[in-house]
């Protein structure tokens, strides 16, 4: 009896030992990664809202891979003298559904290295829109801001 049933039961436990076991996960994240220019940013200070059309003058990009991200921003028309302005940053993000969080671990002003901020991000075609608060007390910045990016191919 022993015998006749291992036939019959072999092939369905090679079949289960074949199979992932992946958990799903109910909350897909948003596919962010990769390079993204930025397009525009609109920055909300105590009720005042001011866009900034990053394809004239600057540009900036950022890179996002699966555990961490970097933006770098330059004049396009470089200035002959000392008015030039180059800006970096980076550090690790965490990404659940479309909450975005960076910890910005790099950045030319060091008081806002360490922080964390919260985003919430949408993607739409090629296009990523993330919206969130920045509060940094040392550099007297509270504000929302809302970035538009497009994905570079």
């Amino acid at each position: 009896m022993k015998h006749t049933l291992l036939p019959v039961i072999l092939p369905f436990a090679l079949l289960l030992s074949c199979t992932s076991s992946t958990t799903t996960n109910t909350t897909t994240a948003v596919p962010i990664t990769g390079t993204w220019q930025l397009v525009s940013g609109t920055t909300i200070t105590k009720g005042d809202s001011t866009t900034t059309d990053y394809t004239k003058g600057s540009s900036m990009i950022k890179i996002i891979n699966d555990s961490h991200f970097a933006f770098l921003k330059h004049d396009l028309n470089s200035p002959k003298d000392s008015s030039y302005h180059f800006d970096a940053g980076g550090g690790s993000y965490t990404l659940t559904g479309n909450a975005y969080t960076e910890h910005l671990d790099y950045y030319a002003d060091r008081n806002w290295e360490g922080k964390t901020f919260d985003f919430t991000v949408t993607i739409s075609n090629d296009t990523l829109i993330q919206r969130g608060m920045e509060k940094v007390e040392g550099a007297g910045i509270d504000r929302e801001i809302i970035e538009r990016y497009v994905r570079v191919k």
